[in-house]
C-alpha cells in the first residue's frame, strides 16, 4: 500500500514563538497600518506548511536566519536565503532569512497554531508544491519589489507554493480576523514567467 501524501496548512500567531521582537514590531506595523486604513487593528499571523510525502514528513517555512543558532542550514533543509529590510544588509546574518524545505523536520511553534487546515492530498500535488520551492524568489523581506501593494514575508512563500500547487489561495485566507500580510506579494511571484528575473515585470495581484 502506498503510504498517504498531504498537505497541512498551519496559521500562527506572529511572535508565538516567544520573540519579543516579532511581536512588537508586527503590532506596531499593523496599528500603524490600521489607522492609515482606518479600521481596528487586527492579529496578525504567518502561515507554514506541513504534511507527509509518500510517508515521509516535512516541513516548509520561512524564517529569520538569526533565530536558529550556528548549525549547518542543511541539517534543517534550507534551499535558499534572501535579505531583510534592504538588499546590502543581507550580507549579515542577523538581516537575512531562510527558506526550508524540511524533511522529518518541524515547526517549533506549530502547537500554537490558531487553525490548521488540509489543503492537498494526492502525491502529485504534494510533490509539485514541495518541487516549487526551488523555484521561490529572494525578495527583500519588508519590501514591495514586486509593486502590487504587499510587501514580502513568510506568507509570501505558502501562498507562491500553494498558487504553483494549483491551489485556490483566495478561498484559503486567514481564520476570520486574522491578517496575514505578504499573501498577494506570493501571489504575484507565482504568476510571474519562470523566466522573468526583473519583478517589476509581475502582473499584480489580486485578492486580499
Amino acid at each position: 500500500m502506498v503510504p498517504a501524501s498531504h498537505v497541512d496548512l498551519a496559521w500562527i500567531p506572529l511572535g508565538a514563538d516567544g520573540s519579543p521582537l516579532v511581536r512588537l514590531s508586527g503590532r506596531a506595523y499593523e496599528h500603524l497600518h490600521a489607522r492609515r486604513e482606518h479600521r481596528p487593528a487586527a492579529p496578525l499571523v504567518h502561515a507554514a506548511l506541513v504534511g507527509s510525502l509518500d510517508g515521509e514528513r516535512f516541513a516548509v517555512e520561512m524564517t529569520p536566519v538569526w533565530g536558529n543558532g550556528p548549525g549547518d542550514p542543511a541539517d534543517r533543509g534550507v534551499v535558499r536565503q534572501g535579505p531583510v529590510g534592504l538588499r546590502p544588509l543581507g550580507r549579515s546574518r542577523f538581516f537575512r532569512y531562510e527558506v526550508r524545505r524540511w524533511y522529518d523536520g518541524t515547526v517549533p511553534d506549530l502547537p500554537r497554531a490558531v487553525a490548521v487546515r488540509r489543503v492537498a492530498t494526492g502525491r502529485a500535488r504534494t510533490a509539485t508544491l514541495l518541487a516549487a520551492v526551488a523555484d521561490v524568489p529572494d525578495l527583500v523581506w519588508g519590501r514591495d519589489e514586486l509593486r502590487c501593494g504587499d510587501m514580502w514575508t513568510s506568507n509570501s512563500l505558502v501562498s507562491f507554493l500553494l498558487l504553483r500547487a494549483g491551489l485556490d489561495v483566495v478561498e484559503l485566507r486567514p481564520p476570520a480576523g486574522g491578517r496575514a500580510p505578504g499573501w498577494r506579494a506570493g501571489v504575484a511571484a507565482a504568476l510571474r514567467r519562470p523566466e522573468a528575473d526583473d519583478p517589476r515585470h509581475s502582473p499584480r495581484a489580486t485578492g486580499r
